[in-house]
């Protein structure tokens, strides 16, 4: 497998524990985002596993906002490697956190349909950057995510999170 191959998360943090795209983390989704050819989005795709059926034959809705989560964080994070003309694998590592999130359920999202996500910065990279994310089964839009997300420190965040100094 060439550099170009792997994913986002593979080159920035190989290390990752999220459940929902940390590779580390042995019981979760291992979502894999890559930049597309287009050189705007950055995609992901991803069959849901029977256990996340909400509805018969319908994915659990919880399970798109946490595809539309991790996925639009990448996104977020690539524009920024992207707008410091720096390479994903450069340190210091760039992190976001979720500041808001945001889910538009259009259509019903069937079970045992692949599911592609194609997520945009929408205006400028900042501090704050506002993340537009389609989510599609097969060639039906069934969920659009606009979010906000946040650059953060991790250190810091951590060390907040736990109420001690970083």
């Amino acid at each position: 497998m060439s550099r170009l191959d792997l994913s986002l998360q593979d080159t920035a943090a190989p290390e990752g524990v999220c459940y929902g795209c940390g590779g580390s983390n042995p019981h979760g989704l291992h979502i894999k985002s890559y930049w597309h050819e287009d050189g705007v989005h950055v995609v992901a795709e991803h069959l849901p596993d029977a256990q996340y059926c909400g509805w018969p034959d319908l994915v659990y809705g919880g399970m798109i906002a946490m595809l539309v989560d991790c996925h639009s964080n990448w996104a977020a994070m690539a524009y920024h490697y992207r707008a410091e003309q720096r390479d994903v694998a450069s340190l210091p590592r760039i992190n976001c956190v979720t500041g808001n999130l945001g889910i538009k359920f259009i259509k019903p999202t069937p079970m045992g349909v692949p599911l592609t996500l194609r997520a945009k910065v929408e205006g400028e990279v900042g501090r704050k950057s506002r993340v537009i994310c389609e989510v599609y089964a097969g060639d039906v839009l069934t969920a659009i995510g606009d979010s906000i997300f946040v650059r953060v420190d991790a250190a810091q965040l951590a060390a907040a999170a736990h109420e001690r100094d970083a």
